[in-house]
């Protein structure tokens, strides 16, 4: 058995081109809609938000596509990641199984999300933007676009959900020390912000509801700002599979070919980014391996959810997509996996998962802060809230394989750290934290909502 603990990649290993999932889909897409004709969107309907050159890879069916070099020069800055062999992790389990960890909190921000920021910024600056909106949730997307924004010379506000922006100060100072601006949503600098507030002064905020804050800013501005996405569009997804293309090679070093794929899923970004490249063996070249994605049980887009056309944010501002969720006007509990509490997944994951091709787990909030301390007390590193979801099933996985005697080899994407999050440790360690079960009858009022498709 190989001792190894780390499987790294040097420079000249770094991806040169994405893997776009759209080549290899099993199924046909389903339309992207005009959220106030629901009729098939258009490519001048989606520049306001975005330059040309992304809204051709959203739509794009080619199976790779080219990484540009100053973009690839950035993501030297931690790029290729490093892969683990979890040995103490392992044995803490006393279990058969190998346990295999991708860990994106190498990053200078601290979890995957500069993968797609760095790209978005280039293909901005290139179209000639002069400023970006975007929204947060835990705030590790504000903080890696804030950079990405800088290393470009583009402006940036930043709409981050009230409840994260309470919970998770210093993610905001980092956001403003690379200069951008950050703004606790619901704000009263937006229509839509201030008809939220009216309604309920003490509301905790959204993706949703911060998603259309920010989409209202850049639609309303005559040009001067684009708007931009860290999760669910296909183009953000394929980014982010620099992660899984690293991955496949570095199991390669290890001599193992993963039994087992999981990542915690709230649009679905870091969940895609490290499965899709294992997806593309299972499609093209008859491998087996199961994919899992772990979602919170308090946001429970994927296993309670349905599978229908739903507007991305709460205030039907931005396309309408067919994917997995749970009513576009969902206010989800103030759980601590801030980067988890979206009403929606991105399209590709949700066809998947209702073809067969993904399974969806959802976990308790206990449960994952009990995996994530294990975790930390074994491997040394503080997983983030969102990333411990993925951490809980492999616990999970890798028990049963105790229990069965199998030797199965696990891999799990560790999206990022959790440095910013002692809040929720604390309340974690001091009893504080519950388990939050979303109810069914707030499912069935928010489905009724729901655009009149078709």
């Amino acid at each position: 058995m190989s001792d190894q603990y780390k499987y790294q990649l040097d420079e000249s290993k770094l991806p040169k081109a994405w893997y776009n999932i759209n080549a290899d889909m099993p199924i046909p897409p389903e339309p992207v809609l005009n959220p106030q004709t629901l009729e098939p969107i258009t490519p001048d309907f989606l520049s306001v938000l975005f330059p040309m050159s992304l809204i051709m890879q959203e739509m794009s069916t080619e199976r790779y596509i080219e990484i540009p070099e100053p973009v690839r020069e950035i993501y030297k800055l931690w790029r290729p990641t490093p892969m683990y062999r979890a040995h103490r992790l392992e044995k803490a389990l006393d279990t058969p199984a190998h346990i295999y960890y991708k860990y994106e909190g190498v990053s200078p921000v601290g979890s995957h999300k500069p993968n797609t920021a760095v790209p978005q910024a280039f293909y901005n600056k290139e179209a000639g933007t002069k400023a970006l909106t975007t929204e947060t949730g835990a705030g590790q997307w504000g903080s890696a676009l804030a950079m990405a924004c800088n290393f470009f010379g583009i402006d940036l506000e930043v709409y981050m959900v009230k409840v994260s922006y309470n919970h998770k100060p210093y993610r905001r100072v980092v956001i403003e020390n690379y200069g951008a601006q950050v703004f606790a949503s619901p704000t009263n600098r937006t229509n839509y912000g201030r008809s939220v507030l009216a309604a309920d002064p003490n509301s905790p905020g959204s993706l949703g509801i911060a998603i259309s804050e920010a989409v209202e800013v850049a639609a309303t501005s005559g040009g001067s700002k684009k708007y931009s996405l860290g999760s669910v569009l296909n183009h953000v997804l394929m980014h982010q599979t620099v992660i899984g293309l690293e991955a496949l090679e570095q199991m390669e070093m290890a001599g193992e070919y993963p039994d087992i794929i999981i990542g915690c899923a709230g649009g679905g970004s870091n969940f895609a980014g490290f499965a899709y490249p294992f997806l593309h063996q299972n499609f093209t070249n008859g491998m087996k391996t199961r994919v899992i994605a772990a979602e919170p049980a308090s946001c429970p887009t994927l296993t309670r959810g349905s599978y229908t056309f739903d507007y991305g944010d709460t205030a039907q501002m931005a396309p309408v997509v067919k994917m997995h969720t749970l009513g576009h006007d969902f206010i989800p509990p103030s759980i601590h996996a801030g980067g988890l509490r979206y009403h929606g997944m991105a399209p590709s994951i949700s066809a998947l998962v209702n073809h067969g091709d993904i399974e969806a787990r959802a976990v308790q909030q206990l449960a994952t802060f009990e995996a994530a301390v294990q975790f930390a007390r074994s491997e040394g590193i503080v997983p983030a809230p969102e990333s411990a979801h993925a951490i809980r099933v492999a616990v999970d996985e890798a028990l049963a394989c105790k229990a069965s005697g199998e030797k199965k080899v696990i891999a799990f994407n560790l999206s990022g750290h959790g440095h910013f999050d002692m809040m929720a440790y604390q309340a974690y360690h001091r009893g504080e934290l519950e388990d939050y079960e979303y109810p069914a009858d707030a499912i069935a009022e928010a489905m009724k909502h729901l655009p009149q498709v078709g």
